[in-house]
């Protein structure tokens, strides 16, 4: 039976410490935190939002902000491991991506204030951040 995952010695280390991956770091450790905030007390985020503040909209906040620290989380240990792993960067990049399109989404629709613009500013700068970073460490 044949193991065709690599030997700990064949695999890649990861890259020297960069200002990029330090930013990147930082956005992971500020989307875990942001989001349990959020999963905590998603009310008040609703309320910052200027977005309907009901049961329904607290529960889905609050699930979004669960899947926000465990979209943060992997980032942080995909950019803390000692071995490179450019596909956590692709899937942050898509993450952001999407979330950056979902709240321009919410605002368009009335459903958030402007104010939610800068969020989804943020994630598509972060989108193009973490697919820049990915680029690089495909390139090795």
């Amino acid at each position: 039976m044949s193991n065709d995952l690599p030997l700990s010695d064949d695999l890649p280390e990861s890259p020297p410490d960069s200002m990029l991956r330090r930013v990147l770091l930082a956005i992971g450790v500020t989307t875990v935190v942001s989001g349990a905030a959020q999963a905590v007390n998603p009310g008040l985020v609703l309320r910052l939002l200027s977005a309907k503040d009901n049961a329904t909209s607290r529960q889905l906040f609050g699930t979004v902000g669960m899947f926000m620290v465990i979209a943060g989380g992997t980032v942080v240990h995909g950019l803390l491991s000692p071995v490179r792993q450019p596909i956590v960067m692709l899937w942050c990049a898509a993450q952001k991506l999407g979330a950056a399109v979902a709240v321009g989404s919410g605002v368009k629709r009335g459903v958030f204030s402007k104010l939610a613009l800068l969020v989804a500013a943020f994630d598509l700068l972060t989108s193009a951040l973490a697919a820049l970073y990915w680029s690089r460490l495909r390139r090795g």
